[in-house]
């Protein structure tokens, strides 16, 4: 099971969110506190993406190797400064490929999208749902897997002009009604905006003054992370945030 984060605030040290935090995401790879449907690490890769100062779209930066085994992570993390992140790391499902191109985050423009979870039966369960996508879609994923297949569902429904929340509900029921038991945590951000839902595995969040933290669990002790509600999704801006109930289909 993967872990995941986004933040929006002020500019900080990615390190900060990755590494030096009591339980940041480095330490929430090796020794995570809740892993539900499965697996103990996340060893299968990972990803960063980050919003330059100068505004414009995110850069990434991903690998298929631990993310406490890549000492230029480390180097760059600690001279780089961002107010909008969403990192990821991956704990691979039974039969999918460990390839860079698997994890998250994916990104299209300013989008950058994560998934925690599986999605059951695949491929067979979701093979309707990809026929409506284009072509080119799919001859272009990321990687042969469920979450890469997600984001180009998630992703149809920002091109079509749907706001972020409503792409990830839309996706969410749309793959639970074709596949029930599949585990979907959904993480979009665009920058400014961040959509969350909770599907199976919980979300934590930090709504501070003037920034946001949503993460896989706490980052530490600080007075102030709530648990996302089960079967919900989180709209935030700095200075919003909305929690609504996601309903079956």
């Amino acid at each position: 099971m993967c872990r995941h984060l986004a933040y929006l605030g002020e500019p900080v040290p990615l390190d900060g969110l990755l590494f030096d935090a009591p339980h940041a995401l480095c330490r929430q790879a090796w020794a995570p506190r809740d892993m539900r449907g499965g697996g103990t690490i996340n060893v299968d890769g990972f990803g960063v993406g980050w919003y330059p100062g100068s505004g414009g779209e995110p850069v990434r930066y991903r690998r298929a190797t631990p993310i406490w085994s890549d000492p230029s992570l480390m180097a760059l993390a600690a001279a780089t400064a961002s107010g909008a992140v969403l990192a990821a790391v991956r704990s691979a499902t039974a039969g999918m490929p460990v390839t860079e191109g698997a994890a998250a985050p994916f990104a299209e423009g300013r989008w950058l999208f994560s998934h925690n979870g599986k999605v059951a039966g695949w491929p067979d369960s979701v093979a309707k749902l990809a026929e409506r996508l284009p072509v080119r879609d799919l001859l272009t994923l990321d990687a042969p897997t469920d979450s890469a297949l997600l984001w180009a569902l998630v992703r149809d429904r920002l091109r079509a002009g749907a706001e972020p929340g409503g792409a990830l509900a839309g996706t969410l029921r749309a793959v639970h009604a074709a596949a029930p038991d599949s585990r979907l945590n959904l993480l979009l951000t665009d920058g400014t905006r961040v959509a969350a839902t909770t599907w199976g595995h919980a979300l934590s969040y930090l709504d501070g003054p003037g920034s946001l933290t949503v993460s896989s669990e706490p980052l530490d002790d600080t007075p102030g992370w709530a648990e996302m509600p089960p079967r919900h999704l989180l709209v935030a801006t700095r200075s919003t945030l909305d929690l609504t109930p996601l309903e079956a289909p």
